[in-house]
């Protein structure tokens, strides 16, 4: 195969969502108005480089509340918290800025309103995982975890007039939850579906981005980190949609020239949460195995942005707040 031959396909839209971008700048300007240290349960994201760049600049990050010193500030991550974690931080009279992805919040949401009404919430999600802990937390004594197909068969026997509804975690994959949707509707008649997709939109559009470009790639390269829920759907999506190989790393080196041995394509995308630098740098390196011939190919165009908490947005004027006034 000539070097000519070697071509990227690079998947767009890919990378940092609005959520993402967000929680991200939400630490940044905790750090630009307060100064370190800023707390963060759990990672503000479910990325490595992001994570390490963050601590760098005095951020610490915790696994739980009572972690943090009395009186700090403490962000909560992308992937929301749980209403008993919101009451552990208020009596440790820590000062709380939420990054919670308003996508997640809209889940948590619905549970709350359908636990008020009656229903049992069976929450398709992956067991562990920081955004279904927090979003069956709302109501733990009538939601039920499914993860996977196989967990359809776990569930308890419901009575025939007890009310259900599915929903889901927001970064799974959009054929598998399908799937499950249906083996839950095979099985208790009486389910009934969400008001709207709990799928982002984030998700949704990186997974069609894969499979627009999987058929013709002998590899995937999927950007990301181990315990990124969604960066491991590409991965899964990217197989199930022809490519012959995919991986998952979080940097340029860990690509294997192994993997490229009698390959001519190669597919490269990034999860929602993966900065574009480490994009850039591994369409380097393969550049560096020949493969200099890059072409985006654009699915989907995404002009979505989410306000940041308010104790961290630019104070208004008083003339353009008398503005709005009037307006309003």
């Amino acid at each position: 195969m000539s070097e000519g031959d070697k071509q990227v396909l690079l998947a767009a839209p890919r990378g940092y969502c609005a959520g993402v971008d967000r929680a991200v700048e939400t630490v940044e300007k905790a750090l630009e108005k307060y100064g370190a240290p800023v707390y963060v349960r759990k990672e503000i994201v479910h990325n490595r480089y992001v994570v390490d760049t963050l601590a760098e600049r005095g951020v610490i990050f915790v696994d739980e509340t009572d972690e943090v010193p009395e009186g700090a500030h403490l962000v909560f991550s992308a992937h929301g918290v749980s209403p008993a974690v919101r009451d552990s931080a208020d009596g440790l009279q820590l000062r709380t800025l939420d990054a919670t992805c308003p996508l997640v919040t809209k889940v948590h949401n619905e549970v709350k309103r359908f636990a008020r009404d009656g229903y049992h919430i069976l929450l398709i999600g992956h067991e562990g995982h920081e955004e279904v802990e927090g979003t069956a937390g709302e109501a733990p004594e009538v939601t039920h975890l499914v993860d996977g197909v196989e967990g359809v068969a776990k569930l308890p026997d419901f009575l025939d007039d007890e009310k259900l509804i599915w929903l889901s975690q927001t970064t799974l994959s959009v054929d598998e939850t399908l799937q499950i949707r249906q083996e839950l509707h095979r099985r208790f008649p009486q389910l009934e579906d969400p008001p709207s997709d709990d799928i982002c939109y984030a998700t949704q559009n990186r997974q069609v981005a894969v499979k627009a470009i999987a058929e013709r790639c002998e590899l995937m390269i999927v950007v990301g980190s181990q315990n990124s829920s969604n960066s491991k759907r590409l991965v899964e999506v990217a197989l199930q949609a022809g490519a012959e190989h995919a991986h998952l790393i979080d940097y340029a080196e860990q690509i294997d020239p192994a993997w490229l041995e009698g390959v001519g394509t190669v597919g490269v995308t990034s999860g929602a949460s993966v900065p574009e630098i480490l994009v850039r740098t591994v369409v380097e390196r393969l550049g560096e195995y020949g493969f200099g011939d890059v072409e985006e190919v654009t699915t989907a165009s995404e002009t979505i942005t989410f306000a940041l908490p308010r104790d961290l947005r630019p104070a208004r004027t008083r003339k353009g707040a008398a503005r709005a006034a009037q307006s309003s």
